[in-house]
């Protein structure tokens, strides 16, 4: 999870600080940690197929709209 970054000898430190922001979300760390952040009940049976239908659902609607 930990994200390093080298300095390159003739890099500046702007340069080197960018390069590891965009490691730091590529990596997706900071995502991890808002999603922690709070505790969160584990989703129940019931409410884990309503997910899974209302995802089939909207995936097919994004479907039907597309245009090609």
């Amino acid at each position: 999870m930990a994200v390093s970054v080298y300095r390159n000898p003739k890099e500046s430190l702007d340069r080197m600080i960018s390069r590891f922001n965009k490691k730091v979300q590529a990596s997706r760390v900071i995502l991890e940690v808002r999603n922690r952040r709070y505790f969160k009940r584990k989703a129940t049976k019931r409410q884990q197929r309503m997910a899974a239908m209302m995802r089939t659902h909207y995936r097919n609607l994004r479907q039907k709209m597309s245009f090609y």
